[in-house]
């Protein structure tokens, strides 16, 4: 056998059939009640967010039709204060909470190697008639030279402050400076002697065994594969 038991029926004003409301004054929750709860959700939140004025909720709190009764208007009040908490710690807070970016890997200094060439120091080469092809060049290029060479002055481009010459000069054909199967050799600027005969002593470099010291820098004299007699010059560092 079965029984029908009849469903009440909700009537639409906030209450079930059979039930009384309570009076008016415990139902209703003003706007001085609702501003209140406002203020104490503010104070809850203010270390997350700056304060919220309440000039922007004034024409919130004047509608009378957010003066709910009974459970409507506890319900609508929890998710009005929920949702304006959530506001002011997701617009203020959330900012804080952002992780920080990575910072970016420094790029790697970079360190010279030292016994390095810098540059050209000389220019020589051999003449039948030394004096006439002097005269030429000094006629047609400009390049002087009376005895001791044309000196042809440069900076560093790395480094301006640093002066370098370049010696261009002729020799007689006679010379033993370089090897006579050679008509000329090229002089090269080193930045530190010692390590570059070592580097180059270690990748089996022929190196001449003379080494000469001037008042205005240190030689050495090394051999290419061709067996062309190559100077190196180390210049004296200035007082």
């Amino acid at each position: 056998m079965s029984v029908s038991v009849p469903m009440p029926v909700h009537n639409g004003s906030g209450l079930w059939p059979g039930k009384k409301a309570a009076s008016t004054g415990r139902q209703q929750r003003t706007c001085g009640d609702l501003r209140a709860e406002i203020n104490r959700a503010r104070d809850s939140a203010k270390e997350f967010a700056p304060a919220l004025p309440l000039s922007s909720l004034e024409p919130f709190l004047r509608s009378s039709r957010y003066i709910i009764p009974g459970m409507q208007a506890i319900l609508w009040r929890t998710i009005t204060l929920g949702s304006l908490l959530f506001f002011l710690i997701g617009s203020h807070g959330g900012q804080d909470a952002q992780s920080p970016q990575a910072e970016k890997p420094k790029p790697a200094v970079k360190t010279e190697q030292r016994g390095r060439i810098v540059g050209i120091g000389g220019v020589f080469f051999k003449s039948a008639n030394r004096d006439q092809t002097r005269e030429w060049y000094s006629t047609h290029l400009g390049l002087t030279d009376k005895g001791g060479g044309a000196m042809l002055p440069w900076r560093e481009h790395d480094d301006p402050q640093k002066e370098h010459v370049t010696v261009w000069t002729v020799f007689p054909a006679s010379t033993k400076y370089f090897e006579p199967n050679q008509t000329f050799m090229i002089n090269y600027i080193v930045d530190d002697m010692d390590a570059l005969l070592t580097r180059l002593k270690q990748e089996g470099v022929k190196i001449d065994p003379k080494q000469m010291n001037e008042s205005y820098g240190r030689f050495a004299w090394i051999y290419d594969s061709d067996g062309n007699k190559i100077e190196l010059w180390q210049p004296a560092a200035k007082q």
